[in-house]
C-alpha cells in the first residue's frame, strides 16, 4: 500500500467540494480519476500532494513512497538549459560519479600502490561505490535523459536551449519529462495530455504502462484512459466511487449499476404502496386492525432506498445551417507560412474540401496547424500560395485560446453583443442549454474555467448557423460528458467540418478524412484515425520492402495493402502525384467509408448494450438465489418476468450484432 485516503472532506466556505472520500493506491496501480469539470478532481490531487489542506479525514502515506505531482498547466520555470535542467534530477548520482573519478585518480598514484593496506581499502571503497552507482542506473543517465526528451517531443531541440525561452505548452511538457526522470513511487498527473500531439501521447501511454511505480491520472481523453488504466475512481456529487477496469468498462458497470438500483427502488416503492394501501383500508376494521398496525410498524422500520440520482445534467445543442454551400467548399494551393517572419513552418500545403467533408488536420506540435486555420479564416496572410472559398460559404471559427471572448463581459453580454437582434429570453434559453442558468449568466468571462469558456464559445458558434465549421482543438477543455454532446451535435451537422484535434477517440468518431501536415505539405488519407494508422503502417512496410529489394537488386511488387494506402494518400506538395493518387471515384469511396464507420459505431453500441444486459441478467439471476426472493412467490414471478424480457432483448441484440459483423 503506497497511500490510503479515509473519509476525506473538503469545503470552500459553505460549498462542499469533497465528501467522505476513500481511496487506496497500491504499487503499480494504474488509476484514472474522472468526473465533470468542477467535480473536485484537481482539489483531491492537491490535497493528496500536500499542497492543500482538508477539513476532515486522514491520509496515510508509506514512509518510503515519494509522490510526484504535475498540476494542470504547470510549466517548468528555470534559467538553465534543457539539458542541465534534466541532468539536475540526477545530482546525487553525478556527485557519486565525481567521487568515483577522484578515487580512480588516487588509485593511479604509484605511492599509494606501494602501501598495500591503504591501496586495498581504496579498492574496496571504489568497488562498493561503483556497484551502488551501477545499481542506481548511473551508467544510463544520459541515455535515459535523451530517451525521455525524445519521447516528449524535444528530440530536435538544441539541448542548450534555455528553458524560460520555451512556450507555455513546451514548458509543461518539459515539466512532465523532468517528473518522469525522477521516477517517484506514486506519479500524479492532472490533465497531462492537453499539450501533447498524437505521437508524444502514444509514447507517454507506452511509458506509463511500463512504469515501475503507481500512476494516478486525471484525464478527459477516453483513448488514453482505455489504453492505460485498470481502475477508475469517479467523483460525482462530491462523492467518490471505485470501478475495476478501464474507462469503457467503467461506463458499462455504471449503466448496469444504475438499472439495478432503479429496479430495486421501484420494487420497494411498489411494496410500500401496497402496504400503505393495506393499512389505509384495514386500520379501522376491528378484525384486521392488528395486521394493519403490524404493517404500519414494518413501514416505519423499513430502510427506505433513495431514488438513484442518474446522470448529471448535460449540455444540449445542435449546429444548424442557415443555407447550403456549393459543392466545392475550399481549394487551397501551395500555401506556406513562417513563424514571426523568420522560421519556415510549412510550404506547399494543398488540399480541397467538398460539401459534407469531415476533415481532421493532424501533425506534430509546432508544425503550423493553427496558423493554417488562421490563414484560411483571414486572420493571417500566407507567405506564398492561394486559397479560394466556394459559393455561399459562411465560416464559423472556434479558437482554442478563446481569444474571441471579451473578459470584461458577462456571459449574457458576450452572446447578446454578438447577436443584438435576439431577445433576452432566447439568449438565456440558449445559455441554459449550455448549462448556464440563473445567476450563472451574470458571471464575468475572466472568472470562468476553461470548460465554461469553451461552452460560451460553442454557444456563439451554434447561433452563427455557419455551413463551414473550423475548429481548433474543440475538446481541449471539455469534460467527458461535454465531449459526447459535442460529438453528437457534429455528427448531425449538415455542413462541412475542418478541425484540429489530438483526441484519438474524437478523431475516430468524427473524421472521414485525415490531413497529415508536415513541413513539406499535406498528405490526404481517406478514413478516420484507425484507417490512417493502418495505411501508414502499410506504407512503411511497403517502403521497407522496396529498400530491401533494391539492396538485393530486385524490383518491389506492390502489395494490396500498401497499394491501397498509397492510392488513398494525396501529397499536397505535388499536384500531378496528387491527381494520380486520388481514388477514381472519390465520392463513392467517401460514402463507403462513412457507411463503414456507421456500421462500426453501431457494432460498438450493440456490444455496449449487450454488456449492460448481460450484467443486468447476471444480477437478476443472483436475486433469485436470495432467500427473501425465492421464498416469495410474487417476487420470483416478477424477477422471472424481468429475466425473460431481458433475455429476449439480448437475443435480438445478438442477432443484430451477428448480421452487422458478418
Amino acid at each position: 500500500m503506497l497511500l490510503q485516503v479515509n473519509g476525506l472532506s473538503k469545503h470552500y466556505g459553505t460549498t462542499t467540494v469533497l465528501t467522505n472520500i476513500s481511496m487506496q493506491i497500491q504499487e503499480r496501480d494504474r488509476i484514472g480519476l474522472v468526473g465533470v469539470n468542477g467535480a473536485g478532481k484537481s482539489t483531491l490531487l492537491k490535497v493528496i500532494a500536500g499542497e492543500m489542506s482538508h477539513d476532515e479525514g486522514e491520509i496515510f502515506r508509506s514512509k518510503e513512497a515519494r509522490i510526484g505531482y504535475l498540476a494542470q498547466n504547470s510549466g517548468l520555470q528555470s534559467d538553465r538549459s534543457i539539458w542541465d535542467e534534466m541532468m539536475s534530477v540526477f545530482a546525487g548520482l553525478l556527485e557519486a560519479e565525481r567521487e568515483l573519478r577522484e578515487l580512480e585518480a588516487r588509485m593511479s598514484d604509484p605511492q599509494l600502490a606501494a602501501n598495500g593496506k591503504a591501496y586495498e581499502d581504496l579498492l574496496h571503497r571504489y568497488s562498493v561505490k561503483s556497484d551502488l552507482f551501477r545499481e542506481q542506473g548511473g551508467f544510463r543517465i544520459e541515455s535515459r535523459v535523451r530517451s525521455v526528451l525524445h519521447g516528449m517531443g524535444f528530440g530536435s531541440f538544441d539541448p542548450g536551449t534555455i528553458v524560460h525561452t520555451l512556450s507555455g505548452g513546451q514548458k509543461t511538457r518539459l515539466a512532465l519529462a523532468r517528473l518522469l526522470l525522477q521516477e517517484p513511487e506514486l506519479l500524479m498527473l492532472d490533465e497531462p495530455t492537453n499539450y501533447l500531439d498524437i505521437q508524444t501521447l502514444t509514447w507517454l501511454e507506452d511509458y506509463l504502462r511500463g512504469y515501475a511505480g503507481a500512476v494516478l491520472v486525471v484525464s478527459h481523453d477516453r483513448f488514453f484512459l482505455d489504453a492505460m488504466t485498470t481502475v477508475i475512481y469517479e467523483i460525482e456529487r462530491t462523492r467518490c466511487k471505485r470501478y475495476t477496469g478501464n474507462y469503457t468498462r467503467y461506463m458499462e458497470l455504471k449503466t448496469a449499476e444504475y438499472e439495478i438500483e432503479l429496479k430495486h427502488y421501484e420494487k420497494q416503492q411498489e411494496e410500500i404502496a401496497r402496504m400503505e394501501d393495506f393499512v389505509r383500508r384495514n386500520i379501522v376494521r376491528a378484525t384486521t386492525t392488528k395486521r394493519a398496525q403490524s404493517r404500519r410498524k414494518a413501514l416505519e422500520k423499513m430502510d427506505r432506498l433513495d431514488k438513484p440520482a442518474g446522470e448529471l445534467k448535460k449540455a444540449s445543442f445542435r449546429f444548424e445551417t442557415e443555407r447550403q454551400s456549393g459543392k466545392e467548399v475550399l481549394r487551397a494551393y501551395d500555401l506556406a507560412a513562417s513563424y514571426d517572419g523568420t522560421r519556415l513552418l510549412f510550404k506547399h500545403a494543398s488540399f480541397e474540401l467538398r460539401r459534407g467533408d469531415m476533415a481532421a488536420l493532424i501533425g506534430p506540435n509546432g508544425i503550423g496547424k493553427s496558423t493554417l486555420l488562421k490563414i484560411l479564416t483571414g486572420q493571417k496572410k500566407p507567405m506564398a500560395g492561394t486559397y479560394d472559398w466556394g459559393t455561399n460559404v459562411t465560416i464559423g471559427y472556434y479558437d482554442q485560446e478563446q481569444q474571441g471572448l471579451n473578459p470584461d463581459h458577462t456571459v449574457l453580454e458576450e452572446l447578446w453583443n454578438e447577436y443584438p437582434h435576439m431577445e433576452e429570453v432566447r439568449i438565456r434559453t440558449v445559455l441554459g442549454s449550455f448549462l448556464f442558468s440563473g445567476e450563472d449568466v451574470l458571471k464575468k468571462v475572466y472568472s470562468l474555467s476553461g470548460g465554461e469558456k469553451a461552452r460560451v464559445s460553442l454557444a456563439k458558434l451554434m447561433l452563427k448557423q455557419a455551413n463551414m465549421l473550423i475548429l481548433d482543438e474543440p475538446t481541449n477543455h471539455l469534460d467527458l460528458f461535454s465531449k459526447e454532446v459535442l460529438e453528437a451535435a457534429l455528427l448531425d451537422y449538415e455542413g462541412t467540418l475542418l478541425f484540429i484535434s489530438h483526441d484519438r477517440y474524437f478523431l475516430n468518431k468524427m473524421a472521414d478524412r485525415m490531413l497529415e501536415m508536415h513541413a513539406g505539405g499535406i498528405d490526404d488519407y481517406l478514413g478516420n484515425y484507425d484507417d490512417y494508422v493502418e495505411k501508414k503502417r502499410d506504407l512503411a512496410a511497403f517502403e521497407a520492402e522496396k529498400l530491401l529489394e533494391a539492396a538485393s537488386g530486385k524490383a518491389a511488387a506492390p502489395k494490396a495493402g500498401a497499394a491501397a494506402a498509397g492510392a488513398s494518400r494525396d501529397s499536397g506538395g505535388d499536384q500531378d502525384a496528387s491527381a494520380a493518387a486520388k481514388p477514381k471515384d472519390y465520392e463513392a469511396e467517401k460514402q463507403q467509408k462513412r457507411e463503414e464507420r456507421g456500421r462500426q459505431r453501431k457494432i460498438e453500441q450493440l456490444e455496449a448494450q449487450i454488456g449492460v444486459l448481460e450484467d443486468a441478467i447476471a444480477a437478476l439471476e443472483g436475486e433469485l438465489l436470495k432467500p427473501e426472493v425465492f421464498n416469495d412467490y410474487v417476487a420470483v414471478q416478477q424477477v422471472n418476468g424481468d429475466l425473460e424480457t431481458k433475455k429476449t432483448e439480448l437475443e435480438r441484440l445478438y442477432a443484430e450484432w451477428g448480421d452487422l459483423s458478418s
